[in-house]
């Protein structure tokens, strides 16, 4: 199982190898993105679980897509590290002001790096075990259950975490192969269909006071959470 999706994003192809090869030897998966306009729709349609961005591209800087990142409430909650070959701390408070998470300075070995992306990641976990809530309804990632007005709903494993990745992304469509990727993991291989399966068990489980509805089917594109 793969220990997370990182997105690789700076304009020098070879620079780009280098960071992914010694990102996947740890274990990670990796896309590339060779701008910033490339990569911040690659960050809104995948959601990965980190960025590691380089400062000077063209299109748009690596402060300037930070600070979108941070902007928008679907992709906020994604930890950025920032390369850049500027060492000066004029340089590194501006780039942790504009939102990153941490700040790489060039040249760096992959070792180190990874050792960044290692804590980062850590740091991101910890706080996401805050309490999500819609209305009545609330999941707790640290006891990994859910409540509708403080009562304890029963359901399955897959379920509660289905129902938690949702409300991680509110108001957002998801294929059922991009919930299989997210949900279940990029290594395992089963039907599609499994979704439909457990989207109807989570419904059913969250049937109290019309919660059923906030998991709304788009037909032809998969399922969205929404309290619209």
């Amino acid at each position: 199982m793969s220990a997370g999706f990182i997105l690789v994003v700076d304009d020098e192809p070879a620079i780009c190898d280098l960071i992914c090869t010694g990102l996947e030897m740890a274990g990670y998966q990796t896309r590339k993105a060779a701008n910033g306009q490339i990569a911040l729709q690659m960050i809104i349609n995948e959601q990965p679980d980190l960025v590691v961005l380089d400062w000077m591209m063209p299109m748009m800087s690596g402060p300037e897509l930070t600070t979108r990142l941070k902007r928008e409430e679907r992709t906020k909650d994604i930890p950025v590290i920032l390369l850049t070959a500027r060492s000066e701390e004029e340089d590194k408070i501006k780039g942790l002001e504009c939102g990153a998470d941490d700040y790489v300075t060039k040249p760096f070995s992959p070792r180190e790096l990874n050792a960044r992306v290692k804590a980062v990641l850590r740091r991101s976990a910890a706080s996401s075990n805050d309490q999500l809530s819609i209305g009545a309804l609330s999941c707790h990632p640290d006891e990994q259950l859910c409540r509708i007005d403080g009562t304890v709903i029963t359901m399955g494993p897959k379920e509660y975490k289905l129902l938690e990745f949702f409300m991680r992304h509110p108001n957002r469509v998801f294929s059922r192969e991009q919930l299989l990727d997210k949900v279940w993991g990029g290594n395992v291989y089963i039907d599609e269909r499994t979704v439909d399966v457990h989207i109807r068990r989570l419904r059913k489980a969250i049937s109290i006071n019309d919660h059923e509805r906030l998991i709304q089917t788009v037909r032809g594109s998969g399922y969205r959470f929404s309290a619209e």
